[in-house]
């Protein structure tokens, strides 16, 4: 599917879905309770369902009634899958839920689409196996899905390279679980705000963890038990971000809507990052809202370090082509390993689209102010950097193609129609 966009301005207010990275969460911690949780405004597309797919196969009871999901969990031992778990592309499902299958008994196989079987998971399956469980990958010369996991893990001192932070997520969700206490020790620690997440979490489903603050070393107790709750999901601010730029950088005033600015998504920065690049942003904190008036000049010359919050490079790298000065974007390595390279991506289509952008090692710098021409580039897959394209295209001169455009259902469906409803000239075929 194409995504067609022309110049527009956008108008009115948009809800943002519910996010991703809360929904796997509450659905596997769910999984892992006793009795029956209820979770509102779950994301049930893309990588929410993915997870939902994941909690059944490991023995949980779903009931779907519309938007809201009563779940009846199995406890600390979840049940060996019946049939291969297939992940899609949801690369937060494969990495949390290869911990919850290292908890049971018997094994577990789980692969994904093609992009999932070229993402390694090889430290994530190392601290599984220091903890007494079995992993096994099923291509002698990968460190990627299809993988082979069976349990249980017993506790004890593993040490883990942090830069992805869904592997330390994985065990801190899992471990406390386990029969023997888990002292976990994180090199290079990065994404600290979705570890953050993960322990929020947790502590709303009744489990404690120790930590020094920085994020490198948990002490985990075991012998824990996940208690059943009732539970809301809050909106996306990764999926925020796109409409938020899009009308800094068009001459907008649009609203976004169920957006929480005491979240602890660490996408809720876009907020400071829109303030600093001059857009006009009012935030209304009691009523979850936050507006963002256009057609202001916008000021780079930004050092930004996206370390802590690397889904924002798409998003911000295309409000800096409308910014006068150069903005560099730093500490990108693991942004090289999501669903693409990230970096490389942007590089691509935003020169593709006549925007001066270049990469220097693990950094992206961005020159505006920028004319982006109209042209056909591609997503390669990837969600974000089709909103992102999609969001150049309304301050493009001509119109803007973006290849696989369907790809936008993972962490936002309905995208191009809330655009659409805004007054945005965007249409897919």
């Amino acid at each position: 599917m194409d995504i067609h966009v022309l110049p527009s301005v956008l108008s009115h207010t948009i809800r943002i879905p519910g996010s991703k990275s809360h929904t796997i969460r509450a659905l596997l911690l769910s999984l892992l309770s006793e009795r029956r949780s209820t979770i509102e405004g779950a994301l049930l597309s893309g990588d929410g369902l993915s997870a939902l797919t994941a909690a059944r196969q490991f023995g949980a009871t779903i009931t779907e009634e519309g938007n809201r999901l009563l779940i009846d969990g199995v406890g600390s031992r979840p049940m060996a899958p019946p049939d291969i778990i297939d992940t899609a592309n949801s690369g937060t499902t494969t990495t949390l839920f290869a911990s919850v299958a290292a908890l049971g008994d018997g094994y577990t196989i789980i692969t994904g689409d093609e992009q999932i079987r070229r993402r390694t998971i090889g430290a994530l399956a190392e601290a599984i196996r220091q903890l007494g469980a079995t992993v096994l990958f099923t291509h002698p010369s990968r460190t990627a899905p299809p993988v082979v996991i069976g349990g249980r893990m017993s506790g004890g001192r593993v040490v883990i390279d942090g830069s992805n932070s869904q592997f330390v997520s994985s065990l801190l969700l899992s471990t406390p679980l386990l029969d023997g206490d888990t002292e976990i020790v994180v090199t290079n620690p990065q994404e600290t705000p979705y570890v953050r997440l993960s322990l929020d979490w947790m502590e709303r489903y009744g489990v404690s963890v120790a930590h020094d603050g920085s994020f490198s070393r948990f002490h985990v107790t075991g012998k824990q038990h996940y208690r059943a709750g009732d539970h809301t999901i809050p909106a996306d601010w990764s999926s925020a971000a796109f409409p938020l730029v899009a009308a800094a950088i068009t001459d907008s005033h649009l609203t976004v809507l169920g957006v929480d600015v005491a979240d602890s998504q660490g996408d809720r920065a876009i907020v400071d990052h829109l303030a600093a690049f001059g857009a006009h942003v009012e935030i209304d904190e009691p009523g979850h809202r936050v507006t963002v008036r256009g057609g202001t000049p916008l000021v780079g010359g930004h050092t930004i370090d996206l370390g802590p919050t690397p889904d924002m490079l798409p998003a911000l790298a295309v409000l800096a082509t409308q910014a006068t000065g150069r903005t560099r974007f730093t500490n990108l390595a693991h942004v090289r390993q999501k669903e693409t390279d990230r970096v490389f991506e942007m590089e691509r289509t935003l020169t593709a689209l006549g925007c001066r952008v270049h990469s220097e090692g693990d950094e992206l710098v961005v020159d505006g102010p920028n004319t982006i021409t109209g042209g056909r580039v591609s997503s390669s897959g990837d969600h974000r950097i089709a909103m992102a394209l999609s969001v150049a295209g309304l301050a493009a001169t001509g119109e803007v193609v973006i290849e696989g455009g369907e790809c936008v259902s993972v962490s936002y469906p309905g995208f191009c129609e809330d655009l659409a409803r805004c007054g945005a000239k965007i249409w897919c075929n």
